[in-house]
């Protein structure tokens, strides 16, 4: 049996037109068919992938004395390739990523609008300690400020959701790009890169330095006798940790996209399967941080402090990304 008739005997049996073969191959229809009428004869590359598509050897599709052989045992394997993977062609891939560019300075934002909420709060009950504002005010106008900041976020979160609707598959699902998708998604990563580095960079050197409030605070504090200072410098660390954030997710945003094209970084098919389960549980886990963090609020009044509750657990979480990370590497 010759090549043209083993391909259509390995297509047939897998129930696949010529045009669901082509897809496959990323090739034209009317290349399947020369190959069928043995007009033309495929690449190797093409070779290669039909053997892996079709559970056989390549020796099976090039030699002609090797008959028909039963692959009945890799059907299965291979309708469930073709059921789980999901096509991306070139003109999908570019949209994804000029949805991400205009939508990653937004998701920066909205972040930055949640964890610098509390800042105002702050200030102001810097001001109340310093006797120019009532302490009760200061916590009505604060409250309300960052309940206010962390609707707008929220409000945010849910239009670049609807944005990237889209294309959520790229992160749970195995994906086949299209000819030239891979080396435009490495060329885009590239020319980012240097801009990517130092933004990052920059948002690092932010974290870091927003323990600098806290130490001014500690030295001045009680030469001073006067908590305000405290109070003043948290609110100065958290613009800086929200600026930091701030830089890294618009430093970070484009060049993860480009990683999902490609199924590299945290978007191998390993990767994918560890994001279910920690988007599970961090949909369960960040409502039931807010809950804490508003109740403990409102119950010891101690606004000052109970900020400290978004750090520890933010550390919390990503031990648990990590645990579960790992394991399922195991």
């Amino acid at each position: 049996m010759i090549l043209a008739d083993k391909i259509i005997n390995e297509r047939k049996k897998l129930g696949w037109s010529q045009e669901e073969l082509a897809d496959q191959l990323d090739v034209s229809r009317q290349s399947v068919s020369k190959w069928e009428s043995a007009q033309s004869t495929p690449d190797l590359n093409k070779i290669l992938k039909m053997a892996d598509l079709f559970g056989v050897s390549t020796d099976y599709l090039l030699k002609d004395e090797i008959e028909v052989v039963d692959t009945s045992e890799y059907k299965e394997d291979v309708a469930s390739y073709k059921e789980d993977t999901r096509k991306v062609s070139l003109e999908e891939a570019t949209r994804f990523l000029e949805v991400v560019k205009r939508t990653a300075p937004k998701v920066a934002f909205g972040v930055s609008l949640c964890i610098a909420s509390p800042a105002l709060l702050m200030f102001l009950l810097g001001f109340s300690e310093m006797g120019y504002i009532g302490e009760n005010l200061a916590v009505a106008i604060g409250i309300v400020v960052l309940l206010v900041m962390v609707a707008c976020a929220v409000f945010m979160f849910i239009m670049i959701n609807q944005e990237r609707k889209p294309f959520e598959f790229l992160e749970t699902v195995k994906i086949d790009t299209a000819y030239g998708v891979d080396g435009m998604a490495k060329e885009r990563k590239a020319e980012f890169e240097s801009r990517r580095t130092m933004m990052v960079g920059f948002g690092v050197m932010c974290c870091i330095l927003c323990s600098v409030p806290l130490i001014i605070s500690a030295l001045f504090s009680e030469k001073c006798g006067n908590e305000s200072l405290v109070v003043f410098m948290v609110g100065v660390l958290l613009i800086l940790v929200s600026t930091g954030v701030n830089l890294i997710i618009n430093g970070s945003e484009y060049s993860t996209a480009c990683d999902k094209l490609l199924q590299s970084g945290d978007y191998t098919l390993e990767g994918k399967k560890a994001s279910k389960k920690i988007g599970k549980i961090g949909s369960i886990y960040w409502p039931v941080v807010v809950a804490a963090y508003l109740g403990a609020s409102f119950v010891t009044g101690m606004w000052e402090y109970t900020w400290i509750i978004w750090p520890v657990m933010a550390v919390l979480f990503g031990a648990v990304a990590g645990i579960v990370k790992a394991s399922m590497k195991e």
